[in-house]
């Protein structure tokens, strides 16, 4: 049973500039009937356009290519408020490079190095609007957060939020979008934002991303 819960494919754009894995990556989604490519771009500029008008479900981007980088192409992509899903996919397992993607608005960081089954199960969670991660990513970004973190006289207060902060803030834990945790709890996405705003600054977290890490070490996504 698929879980993208729609009659229509999700629609995947990918930007990279090495044809052959645009060609792997596209023959693998061509086999599952709930994805399709849309579109393919060899460089950020290409892509940033055809993302402006292809608005696809998700966005699958390198973050190293020539001229433009995947961050800057990522920054350029937010700034245009397209509402795609954008998730980097890259050799790099450095932990700088996970720490700017995530803080720059990506909604995942994936491996080349993965196998092909765990990569189309990533999309497809992805294209319905939960966070990816590679697995042997996670440890590491927990470790770059805490370590990056100010020092902080007192840790994050979950009992000072609000029962609608910490219905989000839950929320934030599964990965799940603005727009999707306002579809959850019936509410506007400028809502959920302000909401967001809030809650960060009460558990002087910078992120969305430091607030799933540390939620999910709290055990708070279960509650």
């Amino acid at each position: 049973m698929s879980e993208v819960a729609s009659d229509t494919p999700a629609s995947i754009l990918l930007i990279d500039d090495h044809p052959l894995l645009r060609q792997g990556i596209k023959q693998l989604v061509e086999m599952e009937e709930d994805m399709v490519v849309a579109g393919e771009a060899s460089n950020a500029n290409d892509g940033v356009r055809l993302a402006t008008e292809l608005e696809p479900d998700l966005i699958l981007m390198d973050l190293n290519m020539p001229e433009v980088s995947g961050i800057d192409a990522l920054k350029k992509l937010r700034e245009l408020n397209v509402s795609s899903r954008i998730v980097m996919f890259t050799v790099s397992d450095q932990e700088d490079d996970v720490v700017a993607a995530l803080r720059a608005g990506a909604d995942g960081y994936l491996l080349k190095d993965m196998e092909p089954e765990d990569m189309i199960a990533q999309l497809r969670q992805a294209a319905t609007g939960k966070m990816v991660i590679s697995d042997r990513l996670t440890t590491l970004l927990a470790e770059a957060l805490r370590s990056n973190k100010p020092q902080q006289t007192s840790r994050p207060d979950f009992d000072s939020l609000t029962p609608r902060e910490k219905d989000i803030l839950r929320l934030i834990a599964e990965g799940l979008s603005n727009k999707m945790i306002g579809r959850k709890l019936d509410i506007s996405d400028g809502t959920v934002k302000v909401h967001v705003k809030h809650l960060l600054k009460k558990l002087s977290l910078r992120s969305r991303v430091e607030v799933a890490v540390w939620a999910v070490e709290e055990g708070l996504h279960k509650g």
